[in-house]
């Protein structure tokens, strides 16, 4: 391990930028979960089924958003493709807190589908101003700060909430957010390298010429006399050698293809990687909040998700200073089953203790599966794939907490952890079954 890699990288001014702007601007987000949610049921006067559904519309919007936004990053640039978010931010948050449950449902879900896509640019951008060894310290230092705001976000948008200022806390957020989005696009980090934008231009240009030559050579042929036009033109009757014109539908499946050509089965695994560590993360989430609550403990939630959190960040701050990087999948694994201990906790002190294992490789993961799109995907459709990241793993968020929950209530606090921990380590093993069996196809006889 070399801890010296992180004082190199936060020496790297847009490289510190980056990571404190991205640490600000998700508060906002993490508070946001929290603050609708207490606002539905305290404001309203709505049950907690009704906050999860709306919870589960804004989820939905984020996950569908986020491959689109990342695309747009690529396309258009990160300024032009970030305008849509700092006007909706402020204007949907700012309605939101005045209207009845039946509008706030289409409204957050605009609101998630247009949300600033502050986790995968800031992941974008980092693939872009570090390399090597100092990639993968950035990532851990992503996902460190994340945890932090993570401790900090949700914590102050539930004193908010309970102090009865739920309206203006959702248009703080709204308004913060907004603030964020105009802050990164005044200091436009880099989403591409100069070596990307160049080869870029450089295909453009070409294209340009060959669309203008292409023009050219029909208004030459189109001033000729009608038989040389008729000889340009070729046989009017394909020979039986001759292929037939693709059809309008094998055009667009053909443009769908080329689309996704980066989209490999190392990045789907990954993909499934990021989903299996959200339904994870969340179930354990949820079981924690449950194990406590039947116990009559809910005042000591906040010390068992302090113990997960900060052995997070020092698992993250370990898992940075490596030679060398761990496959996101064994990770993945070892904290799916170092979670089904937790579900044997006999006290808050036990499940803090117990908290601390899968704690450790929470960090690790997400950095580990960061890193690993950053070298599979070309930069060109970098921000897409970050984007379609976000959503796997906003997709095993969504699984998680029902699936956490169903057992919850038909077995007890204990079924939350076993159940994600098992699904999570199952699903590693059906992937590295899947990894050796392409492998031995791949080698051949």
């Amino acid at each position: 391990m070399n801890f010296s890699l992180y004082r190199e990288l936060l020496a790297v001014g847009p490289i510190r930028r980056l990571l404190a702007v991205g640490m600000i601007a998700r508060i906002p987000h993490s508070a946001a979960g929290v603050l609708l949610t207490l606002h539905i049921v305290l404001s309203l006067g709505q049950g907690y089924a009704a906050a999860g559904t709306a919870a589960a519309v804004m989820t939905i919007g984020i996950a569908l958003g986020a491959p689109w936004r990342g695309r747009r990053v690529d396309t258009v640039g990160l300024r032009r493709a970030l305008i849509p978010s700092v006007v909706s931010e402020t204007v949907i948050w700012s309605i939101v807190p005045h209207v009845s449950y039946q509008w706030l449902l289409p409204l957050v879900f605009v609101g998630g589908l247009l949300t600033l896509p502050i986790f995968s640019v800031v992941r974008q951008s980092l693939g872009v101003l570090a390399d090597g060894d100092q990639r993968r310290t950035a990532f851990a230092l992503d996902a460190i700060s994340t945890e932090m705001v993570f401790m900090i976000g949700p914590a102050a948008g539930a004193v908010v909430a309970t102090s009865g200022h739920s309206v203006l806390g959702l248009t703080v957020v709204g308004a913060a957010t907004s603030l964020a989005g105009l802050f990164l696009m005044w200091f436009n980090p880099p989403t591409r390298s100069a070596a990307g934008s160049a080869a870029r231009t450089t295909a453009r240009n070409e294209a340009r010429e060959a669309d203008r030559r292409e023009e050219a050579g029909v208004a030459v042929v189109a001033a000729a006399p009608v038989h040389v036009q008729e000889a340009a033109a070729g046989p009017q009757r394909p020979s039986a050698g001759t292929r037939r014109p693709k059809t309008r539908n094998q055009g667009l499946q053909g443009k769908v293809a080329s689309s996704f050509r980066w989209f490999t089965p190392a990045v789907a695994a990954v993909f499934a990687v990021a989903s299996g560590a959200g339904m994870v993360l969340s179930g354990t989430d949820v079981g924690i909040v449950a194990a406590l609550e039947t116990g009559g403990h809910q005042g000591e939630i906040g010390m068992v998700f302090l113990f997960w959190c900060a052995a997070s960040v020092v698992g993250g701050l370990i898992y940075g200073a490596l030679h060398r990087p761990l496959s996101p999948i064994l990770l993945l694994m070892g904290m799916a089953a170092l979670t089904i201990p937790m579900g044997f906790a006999t006290d808050t002190m036990t499940l803090s203790l117990l908290s601390l294992l899968p704690g450790l490789l929470c960090a690790p993961v997400l950095s580990s599966a960061s890193e690993k799109v950053a070298d599979l995907v070309d930069e060109a459709r970098r921000g897409e794939a970050m984007g379609w990241y976000g959503s796997a793993l906003t997709a095993g968020v969504a699984l998680g907490a029902p699936l956490a929950g169903l057992f919850i209530d038909g077995v007890g606090p204990w079924g939350g952890f076993v159940s994600v921990g098992a699904g999570g380590v199952l699903l590693c093993a059906v992937g590295i079954a899947l990894q050796q069996r392409r492998r031995q196809r791949t080698a051949g006889p």
